[in-house]
């Protein structure tokens, strides 16, 4: 008997052949091959590559599945990067591949055009579970477009949109998606030039939404000094119980944002990520005052496990706070940037190295990345499958 969880109703029949396709292997080199032909479409010799190196995967991977690395950022090899024409005809033969679970297409050149043909294959296709299309140049039209078609997507578990220039309407587009999609766990939206009015409803949406496990909201294009946002989001986060990881670098946030979220840490029991400052410290602007209750709240939260303050107004409180955090045990070396010690009785904070954000961008086609802050975009809660 063959399941269809995670088909929608007009694509039934179509997640009826994947499943049958399971258990046959294909050639996807000679199929892409065709199918350029077909289409009047020139070969991208990059993606025949790829291609023809997933033709070489054992049967194991075949069955548990696998993802196509098309990143256009490759050091490997030649790169020809994957347009929105080279698209269409990828997409064509991964109708019938099921057994490609992820598909990594950062830095390349698609449009919204190529946003469109992605929009259509992710209400089709019933196995796709990991979408990379950071570093494009996807827009409001193309973000619309992948959003609504993940109304319906019950399959997709890790999407990345990071650096597609998609604005606060474009934003908005993906809030509305998250109060309908309950599939969905990992959603970067960082560096995506989202506003306040997104942020907002990002953070309702969430008041609701129990599927998303880690988000991305890193910089965002903030003209108000109010810190709106900051109070949404810590009401959200006294709500919400799923969520384990959160990043909110460069919100330009200062002493009463800090607060707020602290405060909605002492009734938060899920999160174990927060990233505030990282790479943005000192326009943040956190003294002691603001530092002291982070330290307060990491006593009081007992999941939160990562944090990350170097750069910031350190006074005496911070640096005793800190000290007797990592002195009792409950921050460890290799989860903070700052290290205590102590001159003439006073106690002070050293940078301590570390690899949080290492590989933010892009990741080592050479090696793994073991570490998972030094990937810190979505940390957490892993996809190293995937990457």
């Amino acid at each position: 008997m063959v399941m269809l969880l995670g088909c929608n109703n007009d694509a039934v029949t179509l997640c009826f052949v994947f499943q049958q396709v399971m258990s046959v292997r294909p050639d996807l080199h000679q199929h892409y091959v065709q199918v350029c032909q077909n289409l009047g479409q020139p070969e991208n010799p990059f993606i025949a590559h790829v291609l023809q190196e997933a033709d070489k995967n054992d049967e194991t991977t075949w069955t548990k599945g696998f993802t196509l690395k098309i990143a256009g950022n490759s050091h490997l090899v030649p790169v020809q990067r994957v347009t929105d024409d080279s698209l269409q005809v990828l997409v064509s033969v991964l109708h019938t591949a099921a057994f490609v679970t992820g598909l990594d297409l950062r830095y390349n050149i698609l449009t919204d055009a190529g946003a469109k043909i992605m929009a259509t294959f992710l209400q089709e296709n019933c196995s796709l579970r990991y979408l990379n299309l950071m570093f494009n140049n996807i827009g409001t039209s193309g973000a619309e477009l992948i959003a609504k078609a993940l109304h319906g997507n019950e399959t997709l578990l890790h999407m990345r949109m990071t650096g597609n220039k998609i604005g606060e309407k474009g934003g908005m587009f993906f809030s509305s998606m998250l109060q309908i999609n309950s599939t969905l766990e990992e959603l970067d939206l960082g560096d995506c030039d989202t506003g306040v009015q997104c942020l907002i409803a990002i953070a309702t949406a969430l008041n609701q939404n129990k599927s998303v496990k880690a988000i991305n909201l890193n910089r965002p294009l903030l003209f108000s000094q109010e810190e709106e946002t900051t109070v949404h989001l810590a009401l959200m986060l006294k709500n919400n119980s799923s969520l384990v990881e959160l990043h909110l670098c460069k919100h330009e946030m200062k002493n009463f944002g800090v607060e707020q979220l602290c405060e909605a840490l002492y009734e938060n029991s899920s999160l174990r990520y927060l990233d505030l400052a990282w790479l943005s410290v000192v326009s943040n602007n956190i003294s002691g005052k603001g530092l002291v209750a982070l330290s307060d709240a990491m006593k009081t939260n007992t999941e939160l496990s990562c944090i990350y303050i170097w750069g910031n107004k350190f006074d005496e409180a911070t640096c005793m706070a800190f000290s007797e955090l990592i002195q009792m045990g409950r921050l460890k070396p290799n989860c903070t940037d700052v290290e205590p010690y102590e001159v003439d009785g006073h106690v002070y904070l050293a940078e301590l190295s570390h690899g949080l954000q290492k590989h933010y961008y892009w990741t080592p086609s050479y090696w793994a990345v073991t570490k998972k802050d030094a990937n810190a975009s979505l940390a957490i809660a892993a996809v190293s499958e995937y990457l």
